[in-house]
Order: C-alpha cells, then sequence, then structure tokens
C-alpha cells in the first residue's frame, strides 16, 4: 500500500500549543521518525485550511469569533461570547486561535486530498482526530472538527464513506454531523457508563429520520482488555461493511483507550489497535488514519508509530532508539505500552447481545444483507 504521512512544521507547532496536549505532537513525530519509518512513506507539507474549507461545517459566526482572539495570556478572562461558543473550561481560549484551526483541519483536508487525487492508498494525519467540536462551537478539548470537514473531501470522489471511532470517548460531534445522512455511516466504540463523557454513544442510537441506522455504537465497560475490543470490533465491522459497502474509510485512532491514560478508563495495548486497523486495511479501501486523544503523551507516541508501521508492513525493535526525546520514554525506554491487572468486566453475553442487536439494528433499517454470490468451482481450459 502507498502510504502519505501529512506533516508540516507549523502543523507540528500549533498541535503542540494545545492546553490538553502540549508536545504530544512533536513527541509522535520525533518517535516516528527515529525508528526511520518516515523514508518508506510519502511526506506531503500539510496546507492549512481556508476560511471556505472551514464553513463547509463550521458556523460562520463562529469562525469570526476565533478571528477575534489573537493574543491570550494569563491575565485574560473568558467573555460570555467565548463561553456560548465553547471556548471556557474544557477548551480555553489561546493565542491565534483562527489559524490554530486552520493548521488542525488542514492536515486532515490535505490527508484526504491526498486519497482523491490517487497519490496514496492510506493517508496518515497524527495531529488530526478532533471528533467532538460542533458546528457551532469547540467541546471535549476539541476546537474543530476536521474529521467532518476530511470525510466531506472525501465524498466529493467516494459515494459512501465508513467512519470508525476507536477513542475511547463517542465521537459525538461526527456522528450529530452525519445523523441524517445515509452516505456516511458512523461506527463508535467506546467506554458508556454514567458521567463519563460525553454521555452519549448507547447502542440505541442508530441516527434520525433518513438516516436511521446509518449510525452504530459499541457501548462498552471499563477496563476493556484487548480480547473485548478485538472480538467485538472484528464482528462488528463484519456487519458494518455487508450492509453498508463503503467506498473509503476513515479511522480515528484515539490512544486515550490505552490502559494507564489519565482520561481514559480502558485497558488496551497497541496489540489490539494495530490488529483492528489491520482488519480495516484487509479490505483494500482508500483509509484515512487520524489521531485523536491521547493523554499518557508517550504512550500515545509508542500507539501512533506502531500503527505507523503496521501499515507499512515493518516490524519494530521493542527498544526505543536514541533520539531528542529519548529521555521522555525512561525507565523502561521499550516500545510496548504495558496494560494493568484490572479485571475485563465485559462478559461474552453482553458482547454477544450487543453485537446482536447491532446487526438486528442494521437488518431493521438498512435491509438484509445482499445474497452473497457463490465462488464458481469451476475451471477455464
Amino acid at each position: 500500500m502507498k502510504t502519505c504521512y501529512v506533516w508540516s512544521q507549523d502543523l507540528i507547532n500549533h498541535c503542540n500549543r494545545l492546553p490538553a496536549v502540549p508536545r504530544r505532537a512533536e513527541l509522535v513525530h520525533s518517535l516516528i521518525g527515529a525508528y526511520g519509518l518516515l523514508k518508506h512513506v510519502q511526506v506531503v507539507n500539510s496546507k492549512p485550511a481556508s476560511y471556505e474549507d472551514l464553513k463547509d461545517f463550521h458556523s460562520e459566526l463562529y469562525l469570526d469569533h476565533l478571528k477575534t482572539i489573537q493574543d491570550v495570556d494569563d491575565e485574560y478572562e473568558t467573555t460570555p461570547q467565548d463561553e456560548e461558543y465553547g471556548l471556557g473550561y474544557d477548551c480555553p481560549p489561546i493565542s491565534q486561535m483562527f489559524e490554530l484551526v486552520s493548521q488542525l483541519a488542514g492536515g486532515s483536508i490535505t490527508a484526504a486530498r491526498c486519497l482523491t487525487l490517487g497519490l496514496c492508498s492510506v493517508a496518515i494525519n497524527w495531529c488530526g482526530g478532533w471528533h467532538h467540536a460542533g458546528r457551532f462551537g469547540a467541546e471535549g478539548f476539541c476546537y474543530v472538527n476536521d474529521i467532518v470537514l476530511a470525510i466531506g473531501v472525501l465524498r466529493k470522489k467516494y459515494p459512501k464513506v465508513l467512519y470508525i471511532d476507536l477513542d475511547v470517548h463517542h465521537g459525538n460531534g461526527v456522528e450529530d454531523a452525519f445523523n441524517l445522512s445515509k452516505t456516511v455511516f458512523t461506527l463508535s466504540f467506546h467506554k458508556h457508563e454514567p458521567g463519563f463523557y460525553p454521555g452519549t454513544g448507547s447502542v440505541g442510537d442508530v441516527g434520525s429520520l433518513v438516516g436511521k441506522g446509518y449510525c452504530c455504537n459499541v457501548p462498552l465497560q471499563a477496563h476493556y482488555s484487548d480480547e473485548t475490543f478485538v472480538y467485538v470490533f472484528e464482528r462488528t465491522l463484519d456487519a458494518v461493511c455487508i450492509h453498508f459497502a463503503p467506498d473509503a474509510v476513515v479511522v480515528q485512532c484515539g490512544a486515550d483507550a490505552l490502559a494507564r491514560d489519565p482520561h481514559g478508563g480502558a485497558n488496551l495495548t497497541e496489540l489490539a489497535y494495530c490488529r483492528c486497523v489491520g482488519l480495516m486495511l484487509e479490505r483494500a479501501k482508500p483509509t484515512l488514519l487520524i489521531g485523536g486523544g491521547g493523554y499518557n503523551h508517550t504512550n500515545t507516541a509508542r500507539l501512533w508509530t506502531c500503527i505507523t508501521a503496521r501499515v507499512l508492513n515493518r516490524s519494530l525493535s521493542e527498544d526505543i532508539p536514541e533520539h531528542d526525546d529519548f529521555d521522555e520514554y525512561a525507565p523502561e525506554y521499550t516500545l510496548p505500552v504495558k496494560k494493568t491487572l484490572i479485571k475485563d468486566p465485559n462478559q461474552k453475553s453482553y458482547l454477544d447481545d450487543i453485537i446482536g442487536r447491532i446487526k438486528d439494528n442494521l437488518t431493521q433499517y438498512i435491509g438484509p444483507p445482499p445474497p452473497q454470490v457463490p465462488q464458481s468451482t469451476e475451471t477455464s481450459t
């Protein structure tokens, strides 16, 4: 598979400024480079999104307000208008707001264009994945919904797009954006329990009106393990692809479902993510891989480096190579993410019930799966 890796120093610099993940983008890019993976991809310079690009999804009122926020220092106090657009508690205003969202959205739009132009079969932008932002404002550490904008680019060439969300948090912003759509199918795997953000994403949430059935949620109990994740992913993906038959795929690889993430509550390792991404790649559809959550920054770098290597079919040494950020990986200086000893409460009966309900929803709202054409056993002479 030919792979494009979207990057620019400006994109990294702006991503490094995000209050929730300071310097994370730099760690990720640095580790991918340290393993020599950049030699095996086509590096594509990220282009910032224009105002016209951004308003394909976001309200002009929101974008115009972002333009007014230029210099934010320690004395800055949020205004009522800031808070109206979600710029407050979890999305504090920071300097050069419009430039920030332009860069963040531009990375994923650039990656999507690489696919539509036929430059690659897989495009990667680890600076993207901000799945909570809405049309009218910021939410959940997300100032812009680059995913919705990238899917908009893909739809210009690919009639049906499947969006898969692996983040520990439900991908509510993307789901809401396409809640009425029959051409974008949203599939989210996430922790779901009372009080856990954003509080949406039950198995009964299946879309609305003409888009009913084109939304699928897999709610998991806390501390779900690699075995649980792969089990439900494989069976749900098969069912969705049979019914929906996507032309292109976007996978949000939020790393906060990894064990020991401070905002997570799952117990995954890089093995489960790589297995699931691999299952999707086997379907040979144009695929956009993007980042997302991940608040243990070194573990996030470990994961996205491993996924990059999986795309390239490259094996990696367990020992972290020496590079500028080598000391960040102390004391083990190793690549694998260690899971905790907490027991996975997700029983097979619970998982099978969820899978069964999902299959019933697909049949009820989209229709029975198309008949499988038997393969001929005859040989020509």
